[in-house]
């Protein structure tokens, strides 16, 4: 009865990361080129580094990548509704590249 919630949010962040992933390969149809849109994902996760973002747990779904990435990984991974930005790019590249 406690462990029920808990497993519903997981999985509820895990669908969430998967929707991005699928996001990301339709912009990259709907473009038809892929690395434009790495390019700017990397672009992105750059700024959101530079500029101090303070966020709200809450509020961090909304952003087009993590604003809470500088919150390390680990158990965090679990907890964040976007795939880190590496993953996504690794992805679009290997679009790019035909695999």
């Amino acid at each position: 009865m406690i462990l029920a919630p808990i497993a519903a949010m997981l999985i509820q962040f895990a669908i969430s990361r998967q929707r991005e992933f699928e996001a990301d390969r339709v912009g990259a149809e709907i473009l038809g080129r892929p690395m434009p849109l790495a390019q700017a994902l990397r672009r992105l996760d750059y700024m959101a580094h530079q500029i101090p973002m303070n966020i709200p747990p809450a509020a961090a779904p909304l952003a087009q990548v993590n604003p809470l990435s500088a919150m390390g990984g680990g158990m965090m991974k679990l907890f964040s509704t976007h795939p880190p930005t590496e993953e996504r790019v690794a992805r679009l590249e290997a679009m790019a590249a035909g695999r």
